[in-house]
């Protein structure tokens, strides 16, 4: 047989949906800063205006040097090498971790086994317990362990519902514009539609219920099987939060509509104005709406990768099933069980996150401390860059009211626009990428995540650590006067 037949593997021959995802967020953006960041680590920092690459394109805290919660990483440590649990290391391992971390690893320890071996593939058991009391402690409303799955982070579990959803090619799925290209991509994937709905910048991205009802018509007008609707809540890339009233309204839209909801609720601690615009779970708001909505079916979504916690790399989360055909809840677990399990010290992590030290315990002070520190953090940290873009030429920015993003809207000059059609790409993508080469700054175009014809937008978060963020804030500046100053028309 001849040598030079070829690959058997062509880009002609993959998957065909495959081609079709995007995914912006780790898109053209994201790979040019990793080739800044292998230069700089080359050759040295002279070799661009700046000293270093800022990741503002993903929401990824430690990345950025957001500390972990000590005591999470205590108790991860010792669950990860029981042996520090030994009699003969009692005294050491006292000196070195509190009582309640040691405690609470036997514990985990005797549900858990070794977190080197497979688990239930819907999590283990004891965790997802732990997980129920959380939601019922949250909603006052009661949670039910076997209709709960933790996952590898938040995104796996919205795949593989999405993936039950799509019954056939012509499903739709309800997405918000601007959206989480996770949805899109996954849509994409799964060869189904994604039907838009576009959420109102100039009522801080508020979701009006006319929106939804004309996208749903004009969606089943055109033949498609409108089966689910997605709301982000707090938003990505938008930052806003949900009024109770408002969510009222959707569970009706969809109640009405006969639509499932899926919840992505992953940022629900990231809420910067608690006492005008609180976070209200799906869960919540739909338990106290009444008996006519028994049969109401809700996905919910969390994840321990966001809020103060960010463990991104540990990838835990979990979905809760609310009334879902309990037939479609046996095939979920069985496409769970394809995967074996989702990662252990993820599922650990989860653990964590609901159930955290309590007043009383040895570690609550410093918990509490550590926890508090990085909300008050962050919520300065996204007023004084949202201050910034208002400040800047041509640029308009809400306040995030939630989650870890600023989504401001640019005015670019048409040169600009003309420029950027000349090389093949967006007016805001072009913009991103010159603020990138210009400043390491690196951020994700509008177009990313859906817009408005003809309106420019990019998503940055609030990462960068306060002691860097006048020097963060500055490079920016600096980069939208000059390009500003080039293109202007």
């Amino acid at each position: 047989m001849s040598l030079s037949q070829g690959k058997i593997l062509t880009y002609e021959k993959i998957n065909p949906q495959i081609k079709q995802v995007e995914y912006a967020v780790r898109g053209e953006l994201a790979i040019r800063a990793e080739q800044i960041k292998t230069e700089i680590e080359k050759f040295g920092k002279g070799r661009f205006p700046f000293e270093n690459v800022v990741n503002c394109n993903i929401g990824n805290p430690q990345q950025l040097s957001q500390p972990p919660i000590t005591f999470f990483r205590q108790v991860a440590s010792l669950v990860e090498y029981p042996d520090l649990l030994l009699t003969e290391n009692k005294e050491k391992v006292k000196a070195l971790f509190p009582e309640d971390a040691i405690e609470r690893a036997r514990t985990l320890l005797k549900y858990v086994g070794s977190v080197g071996a497979y688990s239930h593939s819907q999590g283990i058991s004891y965790i997802r317990q732990d997980v129920a009391k959380f939601i019922e402690e949250r909603d006052g409303f009661p949670s039910d362990p076997e209709v709960i799955f933790l996952t590898q982070g938040a995104s796996s579990g919205v795949q593989t519902i999405i993936q039950t959803i799509i019954g056939h090619p012509n499903v739709g799925i309800m997405i918000p514009i601007p959206q989480y290209p996770l949805y899109t991509a996954t849509l994409s994937l799964y060869n189904a539609k994604p039907v838009p709905y576009y959420l109102i910048e100039e009522e801080d991205w508020g979701l009006d219920i006319n929106e939804l009802s004309s996208s749903i018509r004009k969606a089943r007008a055109d033949g498609t099987d409108v089966r689910a609707l997605v709301i982000i809540n707090p938003g990505n890339p938008t930052g806003q939060c949900l009024s109770e009233e408002n969510m009222k309204e959707i569970i009706d839209f969809c109640h009405n509509e006969r639509v499932i909801l899926l919840a992505d609720e992953v940022y629900q601690t990231n809420i910067y104005e608690p006492s005008t615009r609180p976070f209200h779970s799906f869960k919540k708001v739909l338990s106290s709406m009444g008996e006519i909505y028994k049969n109401f079916e809700l996905f919910s979504f969390h994840s321990v990768s966001k809020g103060m916690i960010g463990e991104c790399g540990r990838r835990g989360g979990y979905f809760e099933c609310t009334g879902i055909d309990l037939k479609v809840v046996s095939q979920i677990y069985k496409i769970a069980s394809v995967s074996l399990c989702p990662n252990v010290q993820g599922q650990i992590m989860v653990d964590l996150m609901v159930r955290p030290p309590r007043l009383g315990d040895p570690s609550y002070e410093l918990y509490n401390k550590e926890y508090t520190s990085i909300f008050e953090s962050l919520r300065r940290r996204s007023r004084k860059l949202a201050n910034l873009f208002n400040q800047l030429e041509g640029v308009t920015c809400n306040d995030a009211q939630g989650s870890l993003y600023l989504f401001p809207k640019i005015s670019l000059p048409q040169k600009l626009i003309a420029a950027a059609r000349e090389g093949n790409k967006q007016p805001d993508e072009f913009y991103c990428l010159a603020m990138l080469n210009a400043t390491g700054v690196c951020v994700v175009p509008g177009s990313g995540f859906g817009q408005k014809d003809g309106i420019w937008h990019f998503r940055s978060t609030f990462l960068p650590p306060e002691e860097l963020f006048d020097d963060f804030c500055m490079r920016i500046r600096k980069f939208h006067q000059a390009i500003l100053e080039k293109y202007r028309n």
